[in-house]
């Protein structure tokens, strides 16, 4: 009896207890602990579980099981969101994890019934199962992130991506994409129990570990450093608490402490009146910079009822030649009256002019509207963001053509996590800007979102530039590799030269057709394991 199935016979033999372990401990190769060594095991764990299964039913069960684990600990930071939510209580929260946890886990099962009952049709099991697994797992990610809005935070591949100074096993994604990746993970993952499973020498499996190590923990640099733009910027991390973000009594307090981290002093870079983009957080603008609301919106915030005043007292903190990208909330009029918001990033020039602006395309449900209002809100289920009024969606990734600054691909917040959608390829940007507010995400939530702007940089080959109200914020460039960052909790200023852009990668020209180009490619190398001599 092999190593791995002694392990679960001593202390996991059930399949649905062992199911529900793999996948807790599965998800501890997210961040922040990064422990992908446990991740691996437990995938090797699972294709363990689906071997032994007897019939498509346990199959099912253990493959749910492995999701409701897997998304349970991997969004536990959700639940921190509902101390800041005094309309509903905080231990709605885990509920709300849970809840989450066990729709997430379909797709999980729709992967493991789907390897399995391929293998047992081809005949064949180890060698059928893992890259059909892998295949499996390409297209159910796939659908995860697209199905009802889709929710895409944490793919597998996450795993794979290296510390701050290299991308580690993520520098293949320009060539797979982020959900092919997650296969790639399984893949070596599989491979690692055949090489245990399979009476085979322990030298030939010490070899296969010791690759698959290398894999993820190898110092990979990619192509080394990107070069250094012409653009000088300006990143400001104001650190305002969630629990004062919205207090209309603090906003001035919390615009004063921005343009103080903001403007420039004599002796230091840039300098005062030299040409450079200033990138504040989402709601980093609690004013409405546009005209035509009614006055009583702009009484309630920072300065004035005069927009077009507030706009120039902004241009007149960022500077001389200085051009601006905040988050702001624009509101959306009908007949007089305020009908919706837009949550989104305005283009601020030195004079105060609106240069241009994006809405948010994906936003949260529950968080920036409530979906199916008129059944949930009179059952006392509001929205996680204050207000009576939701947000609008914006038409999706745009690029804001800033002249002299560059061009900006925007993703606001949790738009980043979202594979293949975040670039308007038609008019491909210099730079992708993610403005965030991650102070209600826990301390799991942040580095996660990190992590995954990772990754946008290396599949696009495009630096990503972080502004959080909280932190993490940071300077990604085009390989992954984070060249600056300011942590949590802290109020700061990052000052530097845009990172410069690579030529568009394949996975920038394809999209997730490549990623689904992999899914078939793992089912076809399981097509051809299922007809060879060499199966199990």
């Amino acid at each position: 009896m092999h190593v791995l199935s002694r392990w679960l016979e001593l202390g996991l033999a059930r399949p649905k207890r062992s199911a529900l372990a793999a996948g807790l401990v599965s998800a501890l190769g997210f961040e922040p602990l990064h422990l992908w060594p446990a991740a691996l095991l437990a995938l090797a764990a699972l294709c363990e579980l689906l071997q032994r299964a007897r019939g498509w039913r346990q199959v099912a069960v253990i493959g749910w099981l492995f999701g409701l684990g897997h998304f349970t600990i991997g969004n536990n930071w959700i639940a921190t969101a509902f101390t800041y939510q005094a309309a509903m209580p905080v231990w709605l929260g885990w509920i709300a994890v849970i809840a989450l946890a066990c729709y997430l886990a379909v797709y999980p099962m729709l992967a493991t019934l789907a390897s399995w009952l391929l293998t047992q049709r081809l005949g064949g099991r180890g060698l059928v199962l893992v890259p059909a697994l892998a295949g499996a797992w390409i297209v159910a990610e796939s659908l995860r992130g697209h199905v009802f809005t889709g929710y895409a935070w944490n793919p597998l591949a996450m795993i794979a991506l290296g510390g701050f100074d290299r991308p580690g096993l993520a520098l293949i994604a320009p060539w797979t994409g982020t959900y092919a990746l997650s296969g790639i993970v399984i893949l070596l993952a599989g491979t690692g129990w055949l090489a245990v499973s399979r009476r085979r020498s322990w030298i030939h499996a010490g070899a296969v570990l010791a690759l698959i190590v290398l894999a993820f923990a190898g110092p990979w640099r990619g192509s080394g450093m990107t070069a250094t733009g012409t653009t000088a910027f300006t990143l400001v991390q104001p650190n305002i608490p969630q629990d004062e973000l919205n207090d209309p009594a603090m906003f001035e307090t919390q615009f004063v402490k921005t343009a103080r981290l903001t403007m420039s002093h004599p002796g230091q870079f840039p300098a005062p009146g030299e040409r450079r983009l200033v990138l504040w957080p989402e709601s980093g603008v609690p004013d409405y910079l546009r005209e035509g609301y009614p006055p009583v919106f702009y009484n309630e915030t920072t300065f004035a009822a005069d927009p077009g005043l507030a706009r120039r007292r902004i241009g007149q903190v960022i500077g001389q030649d200085s051009m601006l990208l905040t988050g702001t909330v624009d509101l959306e009029m009908r007949r007089g009256k305020v009908v919706g918001a837009r949550n989104a990033v305005t283009a601020l020039d030195d004079a105060g002019e609106i240069r241009g602006s994006y809405a948010k395309a994906h936003l949260v449900p529950y968080g920036e509207y409530l979906p199916l209002r008129e059944w949930l809100s009179p059952l006392g289920l509001a929205r996680l963001v204050p207000g009576d009024i939701d947000f609008w969606p914006g038409p999706g990734p745009r690029t804001l053509d800033l002249g002299i600054w560059g061009k900006a691909g925007v993703q606001i917040c949790y738009e980043i996590v979202f594979s293949g959608a975040v670039v308007d390829a038609a008019h491909r940007p210099d730079f992708l800007f993610n403005p965030s507010n991650d102070g209600w995400f826990g301390s799991w939530g942040p580095p996660q979102h990190l992590a995954q702007a990772r990754m946008r940089a290396i599949e696009e080959g495009l630096p990503v530039l972080r502004s959080t109200t909280t932190g993490i914020s940071a300077v990604i460039d085009a390989h992954g590799v984070v060249r600056q960052h300011l942590g949590r909790n802290v109020a700061g200023r990052l000052d530097g030269m845009l990172p410069a852009a690579l030529p568009p990668t394949l996975f920038a020209r394809l999209g997730n057709w490549l990623a689904l180009g992999w899914g078939l490619a793992l089912l076809g190398l399981a097509l051809f394991a299922g007809r060879s001599k060499w199966r199990k």
